[in-house]
């Protein structure tokens, strides 16, 4: 509990307080990223009229407490829609039972859709109570094989500015957004003129950073017959044996595979928008590199 005599002020977290949160959250919640990488990440790479950063709790002088939140703007079904990403959550142990004030504060932001694309522990549950939906995460296990692939027709394209130059409309829109976010990798597949614009994440499993995660495919039916391009790809460039592939997002099964038994749940709160509209974009899968 926290000790009688603070006073704990929750506050949102605005520009003039990125570094001292980063400073909280690298020394209380993650060390493997610096202070200097969580303060780029809390501030995204795409524009948006954001209210803040998120939240943080400050007593006697220091944060306590912090939640992050990265806000976007969409259309779907040709209607804007925004939303607010739950992301990193650290509250210092004296000051735990006053964590739910933060959480509070960013629910109470009217107008808004929410995702938390990585909740453990305590906060599933917590989630549940606070009305948030599972997406459904059925997740397949693909090992990346050195595929001995060769077609006239297909093309990888992996260097930013081809890729700048070969996407058009939506994903162009989409790569400029997060061509600089700190976790998203991106990698074009060209079959016959037709691309396929993929956006993975390096992410650890049993602390090894072994596993590649698909956030984003631009076509799931081209995905399909180009999926070993990838996967290649993922295993050759940048030396990752396994790729996590989520069905909601690749499209079907990839061969060969094994379905993960317990896949990360990751969870939304709308009154509108139904599971299919709900992506990996514009979140804290793509700018924090844990």
């Amino acid at each position: 509990m926290s000790k009688s005599s603070d006073v704990v002020e929750i506050k949102p977290i605005t520009s003039a307080h990125v570094n001292e949160v980063a400073e909280f959250l690298h020394i209380r919640l993650n060390a493997r990223i610096a202070a200097a990488e969580w303060a780029a990440a809390i501030t995204p790479s795409w524009a948006v009229a954001q209210p803040n950063h998120g939240f943080l709790l400050r007593a006697d002088g220091r944060v306590v407490g912090a939640y992050l939140a990265f806000y976007s703007e969409r259309e779907i079904g040709g209607q804007p829609e925004r939303f607010c990403n739950l992301a990193a959550w650290c509250v210092l142990d004296e000051y735990r039972a006053l964590g739910l004030r933060l959480l509070n504060a960013l629910l109470e932001q009217k107008g808004y859709h929410f995702t938390d694309l990585s909740p453990s522990g305590n906060v599933i549950a917590l989630n549940a109570r606070l009305k948030f939906s599972h997406l459904d995460v059925t997740t397949a296990l693909v090992p990346n094989l050195p595929w001995p692939l060769w077609s006239r027709q297909v093309r990888v394209i992996s260097e930013p500015q081809k890729i700048a130059d070969t996407l058009r409309g939506h994903d162009l829109a989409i790569y400029r957004d997060h061509a600089c976010a700190a976790a998203a990798r991106h990698v074009v597949v060209v079959d016959s003129g037709r691309p396929c614009y993929v956006i993975f994440r390096r992410v650890r499993r049993k602390n090894l950073p072994l596993f590649a995660s698909i956030l984003y495919v631009s076509d799931r039916e081209l995905f399909g017959r180009v999926a070993k391009y990838v996967f290649r790809h993922l295993l050759l460039r940048h030396r990752i044996p396994i790729t996590l592939a989520e069905l909601r997002v690749v499209g079907a099964r990839p061969t060969p595979s094994i379905m993960l038994k317990s896949p990360r749940p990751k969870m939304y709160r709308s009154a509108s928008l139904r599971p299919d509209q709900i992506d990996y974009l514009y979140s804290e899968l793509t700018c924090v590199a844990w």
